[in-house]
């Protein structure tokens, strides 16, 4: 779904107007967390390597009284390469300390281009375990028909990929994402800076408890990064984002002294073009719910749409599948084999410091026309049908209700929706998570974001849970549906060519 609201050249825009993630939050109706201050330390040994990851700014903890103080976009003289490009950011970013600003809250980007392309997860598979991290593909151009042309329609605007490293600003909180909260991302956001952007995703049902796996990502986890790495379609960028707010308890001094800590730590070498993968096996797998429970399952569901009284006719019912393998995965070169494997699609990661790593491989939902014929979607041992749908949007705060009414969507969900979230409340035996929410980002400009489906939740040590789902309805039969999940599942586990031992 791409969210035009509102191009590349040094811009600002000023207006009137601790340290890390702290929240007292729902996470049901009548059950409430402690308080709680998380301060995650400068050094973490994870995957068996150092990991660095700076303390951040909380983007919740401000009052929405309007937009920061200050927002503004330094480009500099482009240069030949990444290398060359990451040092001279390196000086630019010392000097800031020296550059203290007359505001108490901003956001300020300092960007370099690069005279050549290089794809985004290739520099982010170059990189140390630097959390948090995330990186987003575009949108295929192969589909992407722009039934409503963008402001900044230029060949050379068009984003390909996007990867960061740190975090400027992180929002994170425990209840459903709210108008409130996306309120606190969008005082950061101006359409002058269409670049700085917030990337992450929202649960599939924030009503639901949060297991341990998907504790740090909350009910929702948006992030801007410190290092960012924007891959397009001729050239590239690298550039840095240092963000302060004294209403979050996040100084000038603060912001700088944790992005200078971050990018010290960036890589400034040539960019690996390929990584070489160690032969895997997957050692166990587990899935839940088993097949007994999944026949169950199923059944109940068919008796509820067989009801008379019930308006259910659709539920999508869903699968965890733990796989441990032979060696440890590294969820950036899995989503990179997932990018050479299926290019039409959607490509994504998500990961939060001191977490695991959401990949995915989604069907991407475009930005309401509706195509009068539907076409089939052909991927690699699978296909959709496929319609595009277009809207203009009548006020600059309509992400949030579009966000709001799409989602979740019958695709992932059933219908109608209430009626079939309750019953995947009542059926399904582990917390979903972000699987079938929305994943993507919102910036000054546009905002895109997907359905996390086709997706992967990679934790620290051997494996990762897999999640597919699929729609049952009047007729389905509990055993063909089990193979469809299968077929699913193979999309994701297929691309790394991981076998069972």
């Amino acid at each position: 779904m791409s969210i035009p609201n509102k191009a590349i050249s040094s811009t600002s825009q000023t207006s009137p107007t601790g340290p890390c993630v702290g929240f007292a939050q729902h996470l049901s109706p009548g059950r409430r967390i402690p308080t709680r201050v998380i301060w995650p330390g400068r050094w973490r040994r994870r995957w068996g390597g150092v990991v660095c990851q700076s303390p951040a700014m909380d983007g919740c903890r401000a009052d929405h009284g309007g937009a920061v103080e200050t927002m503004e976009t330094r480009t500099f003289p482009a240069v030949p390469t990444v290398g060359l490009a990451t040092e001279n950011l390196r000086g630019l970013v010392a000097k800031l300390k020296s550059e203290k600003p007359a505001f108490s809250s901003g956001i300020i980007r300092l960007q370099l281009p690069i005279q050549q392309h290089i794809k985004a997860i290739h520099w982010l598979c170059s990189q140390p375990l630097l959390l948090p991290r995330i990186f987003f593909s575009g949108r295929s151009r192969a589909i992407d028909s722009d039934p409503l042309p963008s402001v900044s329609s230029n060949a050379h605007h068009r984003l390909a990929s996007v990867a960061g490293v740190g975090s400027a600003v992180v929002f994170c909180r425990h209840h459903q994402f709210s108008n409130s909260d996306w309120a606190s991302i969008k005082r950061f956001l101006s359409k002058k800076c269409p670049l700085i952007r917030a990337f992450g995703g929202i649960r599939f049902d924030s009503r639901a408890n949060i297991s341990p796996e998907w504790e740090p990502f909350g009910s929702f986890y948006f992030m801007v990064p410190q290092v960012e790495f924007d891959e397009f379609e001729d050239d590239s960028i690298l550039a840095a984002t240092v963000a302060w707010d004294h209403a979050c308890s996040w100084t000038w001094e603060n912001a700088v002294e944790s992005l200078q800590s971050t990018i010290e730590q960036v890589s400034s070498d040539n960019v690996n073009v390929q990584r070489d993968l160690p032969q895997i096996s997957i050692l166990s797998h587990n899935h839940v719910p088993t097949k007994t429970f999944w026949d169950r399952a199923i059944n109940r569901a068919l008796q509820a749409i067989d009801q008379c009284d019930s308006d259910l006719t659709k539920v999508v019912l869903a699968r965890s599948t733990r796989i441990v393998t032979s060696v440890n995965v590294d969820p950036v070169t899995w989503v990179a084999c997932l990018q050479k494997e299926g290019e039409s699609s959607y490509q994504f990661c998500v990961q939060p410091a001191n977490a695991p790593a959401f990949i995915g491989n989604t069907a991407v939902c475009d930005a309401v026309v509706v195509e009068p014929h539907k076409s089939v979607r052909k991927l690699p041992r699978i296909q959709h049908l496929y319609a595009q749908l277009a809207g203009r949007l009548r006020t600059k705060d309509d992400e949030f209700e579009i966000l709001s009414t799409l989602h979740p969507t019958p695709a992932v969900c059933g219908f109608p929706t209430e009626e079939a979230r309750d019953l995947i409340a009542e059926t399904e035996l582990f917390d979903r998570g972000m699987y079938a929410g929305p994943v993507g980002w919102f910036g000054g400009e546009e905002s895109e974001f997907a359905v996390g489906i086709r997706s992967a939740l990679v934790e620290t040590g051997h494996g990762a849970l897999v999640y597919a789902g699929t729609g049952i309805v009047k007729g389905s039969n509990p055993s063909l549906e089990w193979d469809e999940l299968e077929l699913k599942i193979s999309q994701v586990t297929r691309s790394l060519k991981l076998e069972l031992a």
